[in-house]
């Protein structure tokens, strides 16, 4: 099940797993991103923290966590290859996989990305 946040970020619950990251429309919007700040895995998030900044070459962005649980993994390809959000940002671009603490969160999230 996909979902989206009203700030351009995509979550992707499976089971109790979010994969979270950016929507294509947020990456165009970000021009070329040029690095990601990876969130460290085990770390803790509630919603609305902050899970990590992507640079790019017009700004730097926070990331939100719109689900609270534990980083179990991060996408480690894009501390070499940034540049995969831009290509791929809702599929190869992923940023972070969370362990859901409140599932009941998922509630909350957007069927369809709003427009920018």
């Amino acid at each position: 099940m996909k979902k989206f946040t009203e700030t351009h970020e995509y979550v992707i619950v499976n089971g109790n797993i979010a994969v979270v990251g950016i929507s294509k429309k947020a990456a165009d919007e970000l021009g070329d991103v040029t690095y990601v700040e990876l969130p460290q895995i085990g770390r803790t998030v509630k919603k609305g923290d902050i899970l990590c900044t992507i640079e790019s070459v017009k700004a730097a962005e926070d990331v939100y966590a719109h689900i609270s649980g534990k980083i179990i993994e991060v996408n480690n390809d894009l501390e070499d290859s940034p540049e995969i959000i831009n290509e791929d940002a809702e599929d190869k671009g992923w940023i972070a996989k969370i362990e859901i603490s409140n599932p009941s969160e998922i509630e909350e999230l957007l069927d369809e990305e709003p427009e920018i």
